[in-house]
């Protein structure tokens, strides 16, 4: 595909199972110029080689972070490496999108961003389904006062496998879950309740279920699991208008909005006596489906090239990663962890 004249140079680091994605949709983007790749693992290097033969492939991160000709810096790198490998990028002078979550550690997270503000750099996660078309239509009937006040969230994440051994399902699979419901609630919580197990590898949950209480009243709970023989992608907001559902493992009816409810009556006090339930229609948009990671990558190169901010910039993943960070002490704890809005 023709690159524009002012396409910015990029690098990618890291070509596993995700990282391929990335290589895939970076090598085709006509916004940016790919200019090569980094892994320390020469095979998967050999893998991928032949079907890109213009790139610069290489072990040494040095030899990429030190051109000149590299504006950008992606990270696909194991989630342990990425506050590492993103404060090298950043005092190379390069805009960076990295991989979700941010850092493991809420101080490391804040760093980096207090990094990249100081330095004028782009520092964006990939926070990957705020890009998702049937989210991006979520956000639209949200806003647009649609659901009426959302009153509770509903998610669920849970699949067979992959297994992990450096972070648990906590810090793996429920960093999209809370990146999706502070969006779209559009507010901080400030209590967090988290259990689970782990069956697998000791000290790693797979399995967490995570509650989260809003100042205004309004909750949140999100159940994710790598050993679940369902797979299951689904998240539910109920309005005090109408509900919607978002079901991203159905080919068809991404989203489903329910005209149901209930309406409360004259002198409204007990539910029994005054409220009548509703049951109105199903709609179900039609939503133009794209690839997230292509609309993702287009925004960071983009970013790059205006200097506006990104949409998942370093203080949103502060936020979420402030979330995870509560969760996990009570995960420990076995007690609600309260979170402080005001500490970002």
């Amino acid at each position: 595909m023709a690159k524009s004249a002012d396409a910015p140079g990029l690098a990618l680091f890291g070509l596993g199972a995700w990282g391929v994605n990335y290589l895939r949709n970076l090598a085709d983007l006509a916004e940016g110029r790919l200019v090569g790749c980094c892994d320390p693992d020469a095979a998967r290097i050999e893998a991928v080689r032949a079907r890109f033969p213009g790139l610069r492939f290489t072990t040494d991160p040095e030899e990429l972070l030190g051109d000149p000709g590299i504006q950008g810096v992606v990270l696909a790198t194991p989630t342990p490496t990425h506050a590492v490998v993103a404060r090298q990028a950043l005092e190379s002078g390069k805009h960076v999108l990295v991989e979700k979550p941010l850092a493991l550690e809420l101080e490391s997270a804040r760093s980096l961003v207090k990094m990249a503000r100081e330095k004028d750099l782009r520092l964006m996660v990939g926070h990957l389904l705020l890009f998702h078309p049937a989210v991006e239509h979520l956000r639209r009937i949200v806003r647009d006062g649609t659901l009426g006040r959302v009153l509770y969230a509903h998610s669920q994440r849970l699949n067979l496998g992959r297994f992990r051994t450096e972070e648990s399902v906590l810090w793996s699979l429920a960093t999209h879950d809370v990146s999706l419901v502070l969006d779209l609630l559009e507010g901080r919580p400030v209590r967090v309740i988290a259990f689970g197990g782990s069956y697998l590898t000791r000290g790693v949950e797979d399995v967490v279920f995570l509650a989260l209480w809003f100042e205004d009243g309004r909750m949140a709970q999100i159940h994710v699991s790598w050993l679940d023989p369902h797979k299951v992608r689904q998240l539910t907001l109920v309005g005090d208008r109408k509900m919607v559902v978002f079901d991203d493992m159905s080919p068809t009816e991404k989203i489903r909005i329910l005209d149901r409810g209930f309406e409360k009556g004259p002198g409204f006090d007990a539910y029994r006596e005054f409220a009548t339930v509703r049951h109105g229609d199903i709609m179900v948009p039609h939503v133009e489906m794209k690839e997230p990671l292509r609309a993702q990558c287009r925004h960071f190169v983009e970013c790059i090239r205006t200097g506006a901010e990104p949409y998942t910039g370093g203080e949103r993943a502060v936020r979420v990663i402030q979330v995870l960070a509560a969760a996990e002490r009570s995960l420990r704890s076995r007690v609600p962890v309260a979170i402080d809005p005001e500490a970002e």
